[in-house]
């Protein structure tokens, strides 16, 4: 066997072996197609996974009644993650290809307060000889979700949680959808 991914190592560290079963501690919420849980390897509250049950890795191959009950669960999802942790912004998206994994969707709370660590933290300035643009005093969801990655779901010790904490946010969340 080879190398394991960085993540993964990262999940044994906290305790947690990487699984499509999630540990009820992070379960949060699931319907008859998908289901709802905070990403476990992240100290940010309110980061969530909202994966198929469907066994498949691609969007086309899901039932007709998974993809109608994708929107409103999504919408729903948003809204309660942006009550619960006052996050100014909800990024929603699908990355990697993690295998093991079904299809599945990150759910990033961009708080004013992981903003602000965001622009105090001088090595992410570097971003900005990226750009060709003269704007250089707005980030966009790129730069803040790689933020998010590096600091709050693949650093052993990641910054200081302003606000409820992980365990606070998953009860709310459960009592909000």
């Amino acid at each position: 066997m080879g190398q394991r991914p960085g993540w993964w190592t990262r999940c044994e560290q906290r305790g947690f072996r990487p699984r499509v079963n999630i540990s009820a501690e992070f379960r949060i919420f699931e319907t008859e197609h998908w289901s709802v849980n905070q990403r476990m390897d992240c100290a940010l509250p309110g980061y969530l996974i909202v994966s198929t049950k469907q066994s498949t890795t691609e969007l086309a191959a899901l039932s007709h009644d998974a993809l109608a009950e994708f929107g409103s669960l999504l919408s729903r999802v948003q809204a309660a993650v942006q009550k619960t942790v006052a996050a100014q912004r909800v990024y929603i998206g699908r990355y990697g290809h993690s295998p093991g994994y079904p299809l599945h969707f990150h759910v990033i709370p961009i708080c004013d307060w992981v903003e602000a660590l965001f622009w105090q933290d001088e090595r992410y300035r570097l971003l900005t000889t990226f750009a060709d643009g003269t704007d250089t005093t707005q980030t966009d969801g790129a730069e803040l979700t790689l933020f998010v990655w590096r600091e709050f779901c693949e650093r052993t010790t990641p910054p200081p949680i302003s606000g409820i904490s992980v365990a606070e946010a998953i009860q709310r969340l459960r009592a909000t959808l």
